[in-house]
Parts: structure tokens; sequence; C-alpha cells
């Protein structure tokens, strides 16, 4: 049984920082690509980054150069660095763990997850 329990949103105003963490328990972390997504009311879950085992990334083009996603297979955790926080961040981030193991593959579409997690609400009022 994987659980994913996430921690660290919360409200910031813009040009802020947030620390998102996500626990992943089960032994399939360590060979499993993990990513978060979000989703903003009224619209459908994005991809926002995913780290492969071996560390490589892949962002968002929102994202990319103000977030950072790193994880530490020995502690089964996956953060979420996000710097330079816009209102459209504003969304609801999930923790996600990818459905199949591969020590290389960033997956970026909701399909190829197979575990999420119950999210962590960030705002940044406009």
């Amino acid at each position: 049984q994987v659980q994913l329990v996430e921690s660290g949103g919360g409200l910031v105003q813009t040009g802020g920082s947030l620390r998102l963490s996500c626990a992943a328990s089960g032994r399939t972390f360590s060979r499993r690509a993990m990513g978060w997504f979000r989703q903003a009311p009224g619209k459908e879950r994005e991809f926002v980054a995913a780290i492969a085992v071996i560390g490589s990334t892949y962002y968002a083009d929102s994202v990319k150069g103000r977030f950072t996603i790193s994880r530490d297979n020995t502690k089964n955790t996956v953060n979420l660095q996000m710097n330079g926080l816009k209102p459209e961040d504003t969304a609801v981030y999930y923790c996600t763990l990818a459905a199949t193991t591969s020590y290389s593959a960033v997956p970026s579409r909701p399909s190829e997850y197979g575990y999420w997690g119950q999210g962590t609400q960030v705002t940044v009022p406009s």
C-alpha cells in the first residue's frame, strides 16, 4: 500500500516562496518517478514538475526557472521549492508517484501516475 502525504502549503504574497514536501510510504518509491501537479478552481489538473529516480527533472514552462523539484530516496520524500510565486500559481498541489518503475523516466501526463496525495492548497492573492 502506497500513501503520499503533502505538507507546506499556505498563503503567500506575490513574489514570495513556499516549500512543499511529500512523504511517501511503501517500498516502490525508490524505483519510480515522482511528480507534482496542480489544479486551480474551474480548471483541469496540470503538470508542474517531475523527477526521475536518477535525478533528472522536467518542468512545465509556466514554472521553469522559479520552481525546483528534488527528492531524497533514503527518506522517501520529494520536495517542491517554489520561488517568485504569482497569483496564477494559486491551486491545490498534488504529489504523485509514477504508475510503473523506471530509473530515468520523467512523466508529465496524469495517466502515467498511479498514486496521488490528498493535495495541499497554495494561495497567492492578486
